[in-house]
């Protein structure tokens, strides 16, 4: 087979996708926490402007668009989160993070960058475009809640599908997951205040030591998935706080555990907070101290609408190739997404694509200081973005 003769639209292509790896290099050097994303929109937003796009401000540092608005077909919208996490970054990489505590360490500076360049190519075929499509560029994603502040924005206003995506590096690169139902896991934090009479060390006779009983809590806490919940029901609970400092030689008044916990089965959470609160309240009457239990829940599981899953599924293939659906990777991912809110509302699907490529940096998991987002995913799942709205991209 002869090669084919690269055309004035492969070498836009080109352009677009290094214009989208600088995007993701420069947000990557500024990161910003959740709500914070002031510098991110302006960046976005300049580039949305450059390309003739107009665009509406949404949940403060969120930003909405629409293409082909008068469209007559389906109506879809494409999803990136903006925000950073208080992590500082070890990666090493050239465009490390400039902004000290802070750091891209779950690839939403690609995300971003990646509906940028879907967006560049969506432009330039918006008189050919099936149907409107919107882009949502999300704030706080991470645990602030974003999406639902965009819903209630009107940012799913007249859309009748959603899709978003997140790299994922425990997946190969070039798979992809993307099932019926739940893709990612619900999720919830807790706070207990474990509440004692403090004393000197010498004589614990005298006090009722905190710490102690905190110490039961988190064995009672850790057990308590394999013997109080069904095996069936993926569940995760993990305490990751313990704060009780006081002198070495002084039994301290209180101790402040705090932890978190993943859920697939929304039916799971009431069960579960319930057990929390029994088992950590029980256990510090055993040992003479009270417990003040504090459950919060966070989001729910990611449950992909199945018509719309299997449109995903088919942009994938046809990206991707045949083997592209992991068949090793154990669903639901137990981490959590906030898209799980534009599912409730509205038809759509969330797929997690690979980045393991053997470079340490993009196989390290998410939310760690040696994480950098793969450029290489860009090319392909814009083109998927461009699939699922009815505009492909030559090969």
């Amino acid at each position: 087979m002869s090669a084919r003769t690269p055309s004035s639209s492969d070498s836009n292509w080109a352009l677009a996708i290094e214009d989208a790896i600088a995007l993701r290099r420069d947000l990557h050097r500024q990161p910003e926490l959740s709500w914070s994303e002031q510098r991110t929109a302006a960046t976005l937003r300049q580039k949305l402007t450059a390309l003739g796009i107009d665009w509406r401000v949404c949940a403060d540092t969120g930003t909405v668009a629409t293409l082909a608005p008068r469209a007559p077909g389906r109506h879809i919208a494409l999803r990136a989160d903006i925000d950073a996490l208080p992590i500082e970054e070890n990666s090493g990489v050239a465009w490390t993070s400039h902004n000290q505590g802070c750091m891209h360490a779950c690839g939403h500076d690609g995300h971003a960058a990646t509906l940028f360049a879907a967006t560049q190519w969506l432009k330039s075929q918006e008189d050919v475009l099936p149907g409107p499509v919107t882009l949502l560029f999300q704030p706080a994603e991470e645990g602030g809640h974003g999406a639902k502040r965009m819903i209630e924005d009107g940012a799913l206003n007249g859309v009748d599908a959603v899709f978003g995506w997140h790299n994922w590096p425990a997946i190969p690169f070039g798979q992809a997951v993307c099932p019926d139902g739940a893709v990612m896991a619900g999720n919830g934090t807790f706070k207990l205040v474990v509440k004692g009479q403090g004393g000197h060390a010498s004589q614990p006779e005298l006090c009722r030591d905190p710490v102690l009983a905190g110490s039961a809590i988190v064995v009672a806490l850790q057990q308590a998935v394999s013997r109080r919940l069904p095996a069936q029901n993926a569940t995760v609970l993990s305490v990751t706080s313990f704060d009780a400092r006081s002198g070495v030689t002084v039994i301290p008044d209180q101790a402040v555990l705090e932890g978190s916990f993943r859920l697939a089965d929304p039916d799971m959470r009431e069960p579960l907070t319930q057990m929390i609160e029994e088992i950590a309240t029980a256990t510090a009457q055993a040992y003479g101290v009270t417990c003040q239990v504090e459950v919060f829940p966070r989001y729910s599981a990611t449950f992909n609408h199945a018509a719309e899953a299997a449109d995903y599924r088919t942009a994938l293939i046809a990206q991707l190739g045949e083997g592209a659906l992991s068949e090793t990777t154990r669903l639901p991912i137990m981490a959590s997404e906030d898209f799980s809110y534009y599912l409730q509302v509205c038809p759509g699907a969330f797929a997690l694509v690979g980045s393991g490529d053997g470079e340490t940096a993009h196989e390290v998991p998410c939310h760690s200081p040696n994480y950098d987002f793969n450029d290489a995913l860009i090319d392909p799942v814009a083109r998927i973005y461009a699939r699922l709205a009815g505009v492909p991209i030559p090969e």
